[in-house]
């Protein structure tokens, strides 16, 4: 298997290698996501190890206090969505607002003809542009169930 097909910890390169009928992200396993693609895992745990860390704000930090354990009792996605995603994902936009893009409950349209259409809670992408979505992105999936694992093959589609 060539560079080209490897996955990184998410970071997905490679070409698909069959064709898929109409399936939304969420019906993607990490091992359909790896057989239909020709992909490869590599588990990199050092990946982000190199990254400085960031202060977030006081704003951010008493939203969270507040926010997280009502989030928690009502135990709920949309809960979770509303009451800590987003204004995590909000700081990151202000701290990067000349950098990024983000997106909210878009539909996420990329290659009918392979299964990946659908829609995404949040999408980040690495261009300035607001009004339009453009590559290259970073999609925001929750871990199902509180496993990390099952969430894995959703996010690499």
């Amino acid at each position: 298997m060539d560079e080209s097909s490897k996955i990184n910890f998410g970071l997905l390169k490679g070409n698909p290698t069959e064709k898929q009928g109409k399936m939304a992200y969420s019906d993607f396993t990490l091992k359909k996501v790896k057989s239909d693609f020709n992909l490869k895992t590599i588990e990199n745990l050092s990946l982000f190890s190199d990254l400085k860390e960031s202060e977030i704000s006081d704003y951010l930090e008493k939203t969270l206090k507040r926010n997280v354990p009502l989030a928690l009792s009502i135990n709920t996605e949309k809960a979770r969505s509303e009451l800590i995603i987003i204004n995590i994902l909000l700081e990151v936009k202000e701290k990067l607002s000349e950098k990024i893009s983000l997106f909210s409950g878009i539909d996420f349209n990329v290659d009918k003809e392979h299964g990946l259409t659908g829609f995404c809670d949040y999408i980040i992408s690495n261009s300035p542009e607001q009004l339009y979505l453009d590559v290259p992105v970073i999609a925001i999936v929750e871990a199902k169930n509180e496993n990390i694992i099952s969430g894995i093959g959703q996010c690499i589609a």
